[in-house]
């Protein structure tokens, strides 16, 4: 009996720890908001890198970083607690008991279950590592390598049945490299050694090292959410009171369109004149001199960019005229302290909060390229996103944008093809529009929550089109004398055709790759809008 009991007590030594760590994951500390971090040594990007969460070292500088969805820090007392904090994690990690002690070569298929896995020697990574949480999604893995870590090429972490990257962590004992296209998940915890990560990986974790450089290079990181991770709702949006129920506004300077603008909501100017909108083009009431409703809406306009103006900050972006870029934002108020340049994608990323707000604070002037867009994903809705900008905005051709735009003290030019799907205001300043389609998002009371909603009458398709088009009317029962009637840029009549079946068909063989805008009537009255693409 006497010689079986240490064993005994070793096993249920092993049950012990090994049920702390499944339910338990590693206090980060305030390292937890870092993606990146060098506690002695220099962070360095080349390349162009995503990157959502904080960046800095302790003892170093971080350079080479354009835009990040994070706070910028070097040797100052956030990163003297970050560095505090990464040596206790890394204590963690390294007095954790170990349950099982695979080999050296991970992934090719292997499925691990959660637990402590200690590996004495330099570990490799290749083709796929499934880890499988059984249900449980306070399962965790600790990962003690001995030596340096490496991936292969498109190496993958996988994450099934619940796991989460926030409950992953790999501890090494030296150099770290992350080969092109690997996607990891977990956060790294280098001791006394350099982190490389190369081209095209992706990170949802961390890469941390107590001393020694880190270097990246056109990669996208994140920190990973869940865990008890706070759920971003950004701030509070402003009250846009009666500016609610405009789509164009301008309280002091002309409103003019060219071509065919297809808008819901009001249009007006409480100082000049409002010239160039066809009403039957638009939803809403179109204010051709100023009245009581300009004069409200100027008024209170005024709140709304005051409101805007004087928000605290979270995030700076350092390099306005770098904005967007497939850049990723998640809901917070940023802030570009410069004329800012938008060129290709912009990302807002709710993090499957529908309430979530954007706002972003442009000290400057506001341009973009042609084919600008603001792709909204994980339940960011257009109503929750609003924009300051103290100067001149120029939307330029095909450009996508969403939210509510208030200008300062400028014009306002949006040009051929732009989608807006929200609001543009300027406090002072001419407000122009080219044939362009505007939406504006719910707010209106005067109007009923579901008054502008009206591209659900019928489907149009396909779309992109090559040389015939398919209109399909969802109650056909209730609608009469339908037809439909297609625009190039310039508002020229390119088809109209009329609508006498629940679904029609009509061919178009004369027209040139490009943009177009179609209107569906029924008695006269238009019921919707959209924009097509022909091939």
């Amino acid at each position: 009996m006497k010689t079986n009991l240490p064993k005994k007590i070793i096993v249920l030594s092993l049950l012990f720890f090994q049920n702390i760590f499944f339910g338990q994951t590693i206090n980060l500390g305030t390292a937890s908001n870092f993606v990146l971090f060098s506690s002695v040594g220099a962070v360095t990007n080349t390349g162009i890198s995503h990157v959502t969460g904080n960046v800095g070292t302790n003892s170093g500088s971080s350079t080479g970083f354009g835009n990040v969805n994070g706070v910028m820090n070097d040797s100052n007392g956030v990163t003297g607690q970050c560095a505090a904090d990464l040596n206790n994690a890394y204590g963690q990690l390294q007095n954790a008991i170990p349950t099982f002690f695979p080999s050296s070569l991970l992934g090719n298929g292997q499925v691990l279950l959660p637990g402590i896995y200690a590996i004495s020697e330099a570990a490799t990574l290749n083709s796929q590592l499934i880890l499988n949480a059984q249900g449980n999604q306070n399962a965790v893995w600790i990962f003690q390598i001995d030596g340096a870590f490496a991936s292969a090429a498109n190496a993958e972490v996988v994450m099934l049945n619940g796991a989460q990257a926030c409950n992953v962590f790999w501890k090494t004992e030296g150099l770290v490299s992350l080969s092109s296209g690997t996607i990891m998940k977990g956060t790294i915890v280098a001791n006394n050694a350099a982190i490389n990560i190369n081209t095209g990986v992706m990170l949802e974790g961390r890469a941390l090292t107590t001393t020694g450089a880190l270097t990246v290079d056109g990669v996208v990181a994140k920190t990973p959410i869940g865990c008890g991770s706070p759920t971003l709702n950004g701030p509070v949006a402003p009250a846009l009171n009666s500016t609610a129920c405009y789509v164009l506004f301008s309280s002091n300077g002309a409103v003019t369109n060219s071509g065919v603008t297809m808008a819901t909501g009001d249009i007006g100017t409480n100082v000049g004149l409002t010239t160039g909108y066809n009403s039957l083009n638009v939803i809403g009431t179109i204010h051709p001199i100023p009245d009581t409703s300009t004069a409200q809406a100027a008024s209170d306009l005024i709140g709304v960019y005051t409101y805007l103006n004087l928000l605290p900050y979270d995030i700076q972006l350092l390099y306005p005229a770098q904005f967007g870029n497939n850049l990723v934002l998640t809901p917070h108020t940023y802030l570009l302290n410069a004329a800012t340049v938008f060129n290709g994608n912009l990302y807002l990323n709710a993090e499957g909060n529908a309430d979530a707000v954007f706002i972003i604070q442009i000290n400057g002037a506001l341009s973009t390229s042609t084919y600008a867009n603001v792709i909204l994903t994980n339940g960011a809705q257009a109503k929750n996103v609003y924009w300051k900008v103290d100067g001149a905005v120029l939307i330029n051709d095909y450009s996508e944008i969403k939210g509510t735009l208030v200008a300062n003290a400028g014009a306002v030019d949006i040009t051929t093809g732009v989608v807006l799907n929200g609001r543009a205001f300027t406090t002072t300043g001419a407000l122009s529009t080219t044939a362009i389609t505007a939406q504006m998002t719910v707010g209106c009371g005067t109007f009923g929550t579901n008054a502008f909603n009206t591209n659900d009458k019928a489907t149009v398709y396909p779309n992109p089109f090559e040389n015939t088009i398919n209109v399909t009317i969802t109650d056909w029962n209730t609608l009469e004398n339908l037809n439909i009637q297609l625009y190039d840029t310039s508002g020229r009549l390119m088809k109209k055709v009329a609508i006498l079946a629940p679904t029609t068909s009509f061919s178009i063989d004369s027209l040139t790759s490009g943009f177009y805008m179609y209107t569906i009537s029924s008695n006269d009255k238009i019921i919707q809008t959209g924009k097509l693409i022909s091939k």
